[in-house]
């Protein structure tokens, strides 16, 4: 069994920044692909940032620029380093790893429970 947990979202000022982090526990054989999604009230989840296996990074065009994904694979960890925070990016953020236990295992995608950002003056 996998656990997913964020950590790191709360109330900040416009211009201010956050720094979210993802960490995974249990039967991990590493993270492969990570990401993050945010939902803002009445709105759909939309897509934030990922980070490929080898380190490579897409980012959302809202949030380009001003957010940065990394991985940290010794620590099964995926942090969201959110920069020059506006109003609208207030917004629950969850964050899912892609993993397996083993190299001959199916990949599973397992989801965090979500760290609300509230970015408010």
């Amino acid at each position: 069994q996998v656990q997913v947990v964020e950590s790191g979202g709360g109330l900040v000022q416009p211009g201010g920044s956050l720094r979210l982090s993802c960490a995974a526990s249990g039967s991990i054989g590493g993270i492969l692909t990570a990401g993050w999604y945010r939902q803002a009230p009445g709105k759909q989840r939309e897509f934030v940032a990922i980070t490929t296996r080898t380190s490579g990074r897409t980012y959302a065009d809202s949030v380009k620029g001003r957010f940065t994904i990394s991985r940290d694979n010794a620590k099964a960890t995926v942090h969201l380093q959110m920069n020059s925070l506006k109003p609208e990016d207030t917004a629950l953020y969850s964050c899912y790893l892609d993993t397996r236990p083993n190299t001959t295992a199916p990949v599973s995608r397992y989801w965090g429970q979500g760290t609300q950002v509230t970015v408010s003056s």
